[in-house]
């Protein structure tokens, strides 16, 4: 397939970090690393075979992929973030370079099911890949998935205070009104709608009242004020909030699970190696759903699903040491103490319209070449965000 668009077909590795020169150090050292900014939307590399078959005829009619590459990318996701990390003094920024097109590792694994029409429902692969890979190349395509998963978790995700993911968003709503320059996207999509997480995808000692939000509330609002300030239109989870497979969600599991663990075992040191704790322990931390043990005893302990042959007694004694976890997290002062804690994590995303920081084609809606004007916006947006982090650390902090 003639490579009528930027993507790359060689990639070293599908999750890195982008390292950034900075252009000032609004964050002190001792908290420099403990900040996140990161996209998920904004990958260029689809593997060539996934494209063109063996004998070189493409797989996908070019002109629909083209359209759906172009309008799944978050361009310009990448300018923005790299500013906000430079500056703050960031050593760089964390991108996945996978092309959404072919894996959106901002949902749950999975193909999504034909006729799908709401962007928060879908899964990983989507068209025309979901309909147009076999099950051996969905497979490979959620190996993928897998590296990045395991390089977020192995890099990037235990000691954070605040990860910051930046998309781009287009400048119009289906109904043709206009979208706010920025929107700030801290509650999931269910709890909103509902008021409560939806039953099955986490385990249920994760409390609805933690999805209130993913971020703290003062942080969100001072980002907000900031930027009206500097005269950029600004709107909360709008026009939608986040999907339940978000990075920002599934974090925000990850880091509860990971604190109970933590305040589990220093109150119950005799279970620190206990395999049957350990089976737990996987099962609450697998928030990305793709441990198959993980998903056996959550089925196990919620549907009450028949056991493979000779594996009974193995899960049994991991349910007494749920139930015994359980016990534990109801008795105690843990979901109180997480949710008032000043380390509780923060996850945000920001949601940029694409107009802003890239010149689009009004018939392609493909960007042109990077402008000093768009530049000089990104450069605008990321030190207001900057700023506003800045004094959030500063001032703001011991509010909540």
């Amino acid at each position: 397939m003639a490579n009528l668009f930027p993507y790359r077909t060689e990639c070293a590795r599908p999750f890195e970090l982008v390292e950034v020169e900075p252009r000032g150090a609004l964050l002190p050292e001792n908290l420099r690393e403990r900040v996140l900014i990161f996209t998920v939307h904004d990958g260029d590399w689809i593997p060539p075979h996934f494209l063109t078959a063996p004998d070189g005829t493409p797989r996908v009619e070019p002109k629909a992929f083209h359209d759906r590459y172009v309008s799944e990318r978050d361009w310009g996701a990448n300018l923005v973030a790299r500013s906000v990390a430079s500056s703050l003094g960031l050593r760089g920024y964390a991108r996945c370079n996978v092309a959404r097109v072919l894996l959106d590792f901002n949902r749950f694994p999975g193909s999504t099911s034909p006729g799908n029409r709401d962007p928060l429902e879908r899964l990983a692969i989507n068209d025309p890949f979901s309909s147009l890979l076999d099950h051996q190349e969905k497979m490979e395509v959620l190996g993928l998935y897998d590296r990045v998963s395991d390089l977020f978790e192995e890099h990037w995700l235990s000691g954070n205070i605040l990860m910051l993911g930046v998309h781009t968003y287009d400048q119009r709503n289906f109904s043709q009104t206009i979208r706010p320059d920025l929107s700030l996207v801290t509650c999931s999509a269910t709890y909103l709608r509902e008021s409560r997480m939806p039953y099955g995808v986490f385990d249920p000692m994760y409390s609805d009242v933690l999805a209130e939000s993913t971020c703290s509330r003062v942080l969100r609002d001072r980002v907000s004020l900031d930027l009206e300030r500097a005269r950029f239109r600004v709107l909360h989870n709008h026009p939608y909030a986040l999907p339940e497979g978000s990075v920002e969600v599934r974090a925000q599991v990850w880091y509860f699970f990971t604190y109970l663990r933590r305040r589990y075992t220093e109150a119950c040191p005799d279970t620190r190696d206990c395999p049957a704790h350990e089976m737990v322990w996987s099962m609450l931390l697998n928030t990305n759903l793709r441990i198959h043990e993980a998903e056996t005893l959550r089925s196990y302990l919620h549907r009450f699903r028949r056991l493979p042959d000779g594996e009974a007694q193995r899960y049994r004694e991991a349910q007494v040491a749920y139930d015994r976890v359980r016990a534990f997290l109801d008795a105690g002062t843990v979901l109180n103490d997480y949710r008032r804690s000043r380390e509780r994590p923060s996850c945000m995303a920001i949601e940029v319209r694409k107009d802003l920081v890239n010149d689009l084609d009004p018939i392609t809606h493909q960007p042109g070449p990077l402008t000093e004007k768009n530049e000089e916006r990104a450069r605008r947006i990321g030190d207001v965000i900057a700023g506003s982090i800045r004094t959030y650390f500063d001032q703001d902090r011991s509010l909540g």
